[in-house]
């Protein structure tokens, strides 16, 4: 199996100097493992998996001893089984403190992992992990994006293009590391078997109280309604689920870093007309394996056509500061019309408004819901429609046109 160089290697290359614990996050199969025993090559560090069930509860129950046995630097694996460990590694790291002697995986978003933040605040880099980004699979490093003109025509250099149809395929197949690398040439088989054996287990560990088939209705519903404003109740009809089981299991769905949400925008000019948040897959392929798209070609002109673009589109820039290590401060916005804007990025003191569209020759008139952000205590930046145009290019000078192949 071909390994694909990821984009934090070298994040965690630098915060490794810096840190006594290294703690990388993000679902199962993205590559958190495979990643660090590459970085792991050639050096004195130790490797040791709570996937183990005999580790796992010399962990839980003599966690002093755990450590003495695996000894610093160590790599341990999926560490969420066994949260008691973070005191101990908590007094290791005070009376030893030698950056890099833990590195941590798990397979739940940090800030929903229970007993990290306590124990090692200060003393943990935490770095979420995706699935592949477009970047990645294409082989080249990536950068957050920038609504910048010569940023993007230098991005534009370092990129293979691609057609609505190639996007599609990628769009179609998924962005998971087993499907991307060709070790599974069927992604339908390698997605149905990654539901029953990860999801379904993760998920039983969380909340051993699901039925795997409810649980199957419900993330399928989930997934039929992806860029989607969360609607709790429909989601639950559809499951046949009480509303306050949607709202679990949802949770669980985030805590496992399967799906992230977009907040709205405000600021205290802008007032939150919309408190509701929008859903997203990091990994599209699950969307179509659940939502049950047979092909690129029939997705690429079938009814979900767009939910789905946008989903990618969001997912990737997402990733693009995920993967340097950098929390993304992307929104969307509405207001008491329904007039949205689909993502609002904040940096560098401005707001970057942009739409995306399935359109390779996007008008003006797509860049008119941008003046809804001119209410904003923040001002507004360069605007973008991100849509299948070829190249980079202008509607005017405020507002570029981004390419879907160059984020």
């Amino acid at each position: 199996m071909k390994y694909i160089a990821r984009s934090l290697e070298k994040v965690i290359e630098e915060v490794t100097k810096e840190y006594p614990v290294v703690l990388v996050t993000g679902s199962r199969q993205v590559g958190k493992t495979t990643m660090l025993q590459k970085l792991m090559e050639g050096t004195s560090r130790n490797y040791v998996s709570l996937d183990d069930l005999n580790e796992r509860n010399l962990a839980k129950t003599d966690p002093q001893l755990f450590i003495e046995l695996h000894k610093p630097p160590v790599l341990i694996d999926e560490v969420q089984y066994a949260p008691e460990l973070f005191t101990y590694i908590k007094i290791y790291v005070d009376s030893h403190y030698e950056a890099g002697d833990f590195w941590l995986t798990g397979s739940q978003v940090f800030k929903l992992m229970k007993g990290v933040q306590e124990s090692l605040a200060g003393r943990v880099a935490v770095l979420p992990m995706t699935t592949l980004s477009q970047a990645e699979i294409s082989g080249v490093q990536t950068s957050p994006l920038k609504i910048d003109l010569s940023e993007l025509q230098t991005r534009e250099k370092s990129r293979k293009q691609m057609d609505a149809q190639e996007i599609f395929e990628r769009i179609f197949k998924g962005s998971m590391p087993g499907v991307v690398s060709g070790q599974n040439t069927n992604s339908r088989i390698f997605y149905s078997s990654y539901l029953s054996t990860y999801i379904e287990r993760d998920v039983k560990e969380l909340s051993n109280a699901i039925d795997s088939l409810k649980f199957l209705r419900f993330i399928t519903a989930v997934a039929a309604r992806c860029s989607q404003m969360l609607n709790i109740s429909d989601i639950a009809q559809d499951a046949d689920i009480n509303q306050r089981q949607a709202k679990d299991w949802l949770h669980i769905l985030e805590t496992l870093g399967i799906i992230f949400y977009l907040h709205p925008y405000s600021n205290n000019l802008l007032k939150r007309l919309v408190k509701t948040p929008k859903l997203y897959f990091y990994d599209t392929g699950l969307v179509c394996y659940l939502t049950k798209w047979t092909s690129a070609a029939v997705l690429e002109s079938g009814a979900m056509n767009g939910a789905i673009l946008e989903n990618y589109v969001v997912s990737e820039i997402a990733k693009t500061y995920l993967n340097s290590g950098i929390e993304p401060a992307m929104y969307y916005y509405r207001n008491k019309d329904s007039k949205e804007i689909d993502i609002v990025l904040e940096q560098d003191g401005e707001l970057n408004p942009l739409e995306i569209k399935k359109t390779s020759n996007p008008g003006t008139e797509l860049t008119r819901v941008f003046s809804l952000l001119d209410k904003a205590s923040v001002p507004r930046g360069k605007g973008a429609i991100v849509c299948m145009k070829p190249s980079v290019g202008a509607i005017d000078r405020d507002n570029y046109i981004i390419p879907i192949w160059i984020i």
